[in-house]
């Protein structure tokens, strides 16, 4: 529990470019601790991940996700999180929920989704246990059994499902404000990491959606660059 730096994979998908982008800035500026974020980018995996794409794969991280151990070499805690997200608190405090009683630890949504199909016409599934996998508080050295032999081989629903567990007491919950779902969950105040599970609001279809104007208010603070003009004149004697 004395790790400093939080380790944060987070899914990549070229569709979502400027989804990853303003998640990972909304994280490190208001990161009280060190962070270190990597996309999960299939051109990077090489042979770890060699799984041909499902019909009912909606992204390009819907397996790799579970990666995250294995290239956290095994060793301490490590995050996984989808990248149509956006953080409005310090990443610090959810770091700081680690337990070791547990395997893996995320938001045990009740969720049954009513859309057939969700952004860029995906098909919409459900399944038990639906968007647990999307936050996902890995402690590494309890998660050996995801090598990569078998994430590339398991059922979706083994993994989405934590089949891989001996059991769901190995699951710890996190309180849900740190995986809220946009268009599922009532608005709160509180909610400190945003997800726009059926599609965010970088594509048209749902640029007016809740929170939208919190993830351009983050877009905008990435793409900020000091100009000329704002920079004060030194002062003279």
């Amino acid at each position: 529990m004395d790790e400093i730096t939080a380790r944060v994979f987070i899914g990549y998908d070229s569709r979502e470019a400027a989804a990853f982008s303003v998640l990972s800035h909304s994280i490190n500026s208001r990161a009280s601790i060190p962070v270190s974020t990597a996309p999960l980018m299939l051109s990077q995996l090489g042979g770890a991940f060699s799984r041909p794409r499902e019909s009912l794969q909606s992204s390009d991280f819907s397996f790799t996700r579970f990666l995250t151990p294995y290239l956290a070499g095994y060793e301490g805690w490590a995050m996984f999180m989808d990248c149509d997200m956006v953080m409005l608190e310090d990443i610090a405090n959810l770091w700081a929920l680690r337990d070791d009683r547990y395997a893996v630890m995320c938001v045990q949504h009740d969720h049954v989704p009513n859309e057939e199909k969700k952004f860029l016409n995906e098909i919409q599934t459900k399944y038990a246990y639906k968007n647990w996998s999307s936050v996902m508080l890995f402690n590494c050295a309890k998660c050996q059994t995801l090598t990569p032999e078998f994430v590339n081989s398991a059922t979706g629903l083994q993994l989405h499902q934590f089949k891989w567990l001996d059991g769901d007491d190995q699951i710890g919950a996190l309180p849900s404000k740190w995986n809220h779902l946009v268009g599922y969950d009532e608005p709160r105040n509180d909610a400190a990491l945003v997800h726009y599970t059926i599609g965010g609001p970088y594509f048209e279809e749902f640029r007016d959606c809740e929170y939208a104007d919190e993830w351009f208010s983050e877009r905008e603070s990435m793409l900020y660059c000091l100009q000329k003009n704002e920079i004060a004149a030194p002062k003279t004697s």
